[in-house]
């Protein structure tokens, strides 16, 4: 007898701990992590933070963030990037939000510089929770970059009533520059998701 396909299920909380283990304490090597630039990477050295909510406002306690950024030249640090890498800068990140007491994620970055003519500077940001049949895709803008947003081909596809859900807050406080970026996953505030 034929078997029939088997139901798809949602993604269990089992990737933040299994994908970021040195954060939640397991002694296994995590191939990134909240350090995504060396203190020594040239640029404006910066915080990036923030929440995962869920459609009531609560934060999500086992979500988790990846984040894919340029440096402050706005050079990737990839081998395709014909501008050359720079060596004290990962470009890669990922974080839990289970071992803060308020269910934050944090990197500390730099600011990234534009990548091109056209793009403003921002953060490629990946979402994994509970619940979610497959991963969401959003970006982090910055809301100190007013003329760049303006102009960038990407934030103009999104309907301008929407684009603050894209914008992270400079907070300036005593030990640096953090930016705040809540993600909302449902409700009035969703952030806005792209289709890859």
């Amino acid at each position: 007898m034929p078997k029939g396909q088997t139901p798809s299920q949602t993604v269990g909380p089992f990737f933040a701990y299994g994908l970021t283990p040195r954060q939640y304490g397991y002694p296994f090597a995590s191939i990134a992590g909240a350090e995504v630039a060396a203190p020594d990477a040239d640029g404006e050295h910066v915080r990036i933070e923030g929440r995962v909510l869920d459609g009531a406002g609560e934060p999500v306690p086992d979500a988790m963030i990846e984040i894919w950024q340029a440096d402050a030249s706005g050079r990737y640090a990839h081998p395709a990037d014909p501008r050359g890498s720079n060596a004290s800068f990962r470009g890669f990140g990922r974080v839990g939000t289970g071992t803060d007491a308020q269910c934050r994620y944090w990197f500390t970055t730099v600011k990234p510089g534009a990548v091109d003519g056209a793009q403003a500077p921002h953060i490629n940001v990946i979402v994994f929770m509970r619940g979610l049949l497959s991963h969401v895709y959003t970006r982090i803008y910055f809301e100190d970059e007013a003329e760049a947003n303006a102009r960038d081909p990407v934030l103009a596809t999104v309907p301008a009533e929407r684009r603050d859900t894209l914008l992270a807050r400079r907070i300036a406080l005593p030990g640096g520059t953090t930016y705040r970026f809540d993600i909302h996953m449902q409700g009035p505030m969703e952030t806005v998701f792209f289709d890859v």
